[in-house]
């Protein structure tokens, strides 16, 4: 059994230094040959980064690179990381933020087009999918990822307020440094981004869940041994077609969730009903697992 354990952990390391090293492509591939030459500023530490760049070209003796920039950024956060969530979360982040700082120094920047919009678009796609398929993996990106989750941790709220502070200011900071078009532009890009990663990391999206059985202490037992979530049973429904009596079960579940609840479904009731809605938001306890 210890080595069935140490086989699976060894696994989940390779997968998660692998994800790191493609999120580390991904991510010098949207700075160099999209953002850098559409003159375009990215979200969090990253646009910091960029916006390092930008002002040590101009004001400073000397320039700081966004790959350099963007891995001294993020070492105060490492120390909070280390202290606030954990070590193996805080090692797989400096791997996962020193690849990709590598990655960017060591790519050139390639001008595939000048064009802001289409740098704005693509640039936001292919990080977009990249920090989502890091997410989807169980490893952070960095930045403010992790006073996102030190803060979420200790008194349950988002920073979502901070986010918007924080990339509002890397947008003027993009007005004053190439003009006010390209703002507007970081904000395409900016938009762009959240909703690829929106679609690759689908464990943040949740669903609620309306499965009518009558067979509920079946349907309960397969549901809980795939996902752990609660369920609340409504008692005496009753189907209007033929008058049968039914059980309702309502649940919540990520919309990463989606497959294992259809196979539990259909190993416990294949003639279940389930209606399934977005749900736009949460009050009380939702069970989310560990970094």
């Amino acid at each position: 059994m210890d080595d069935v354990s140490k086989l699976m952990r060894r696994h989940t390391y390779v997968t998660k230094t692998s994800t790191s090293f493609i999120y580390g492509i991904l991510v010098s591939i949207a700075v160099n040959f999209f953002w850098t030459p559409g003159h375009i500023y990215s979200s969090g530490i990253t646009g910091l980064a960029q916006l390092l760049n930008t002002i040590s070209s101009r004001a400073l003796p000397f320039t700081v690179s966004t790959g350099l920039g963007l891995f001294l950024l993020n070492i105060p956060l490492f120390l909070v990381a280390w202290r606030g969530i954990g070590r193996e979360f805080t090692i797989f982040t400096i791997i996962t933020v020193f690849l990709s700082s590598f990655m960017i120094q060591l790519l050139k920047p390639v001008p595939l087009t000048h064009d802001p919009i289409i740098c704005a678009i693509f640039g936001g796609a292919v990080n977009g999918f990249g920090t989502g398929t890091a997410l989807k993996n169980g490893i952070s990106t960095g930045g403010l990822d992790i006073l996102g989750l030190v803060i979420r941790d200790k008194t349950g709220k988002s920073i979502g307020s901070i986010n918007i502070a924080f990339n509002a200011l890397i947008v003027v900071a993009a007005g004053f440094a190439y003009g006010w078009p390209y703002a507007l532009y970081s904000v395409i890009g900016l938009i762009v981004n959240a909703k690829v990663m929106d679609m690759t990391y689908t464990k943040q999206q949740r669903m609620q869940v309306m499965i009518i059985t009558n067979r509920p202490n079946t349907v309960i037992d397969s549901v809980q041994n795939h996902l752990r979530r609660g369920i609340t049973i409504v008692h005496n429904a009753e189907g209007a077609y033929q008058h049968d009596a039914k059980t309702i079960l309502f649940t919540v579940i990520s919309r990463y969730e989606m497959g294992e609840l259809e196979e539990a479904l259909l190993e416990s009731d294949p003639n279940a009903f389930a209606s399934i809605s977005d749900s736009v938001k949460i009050l009380g306890r939702f069970y989310e697992p560990k970094p």
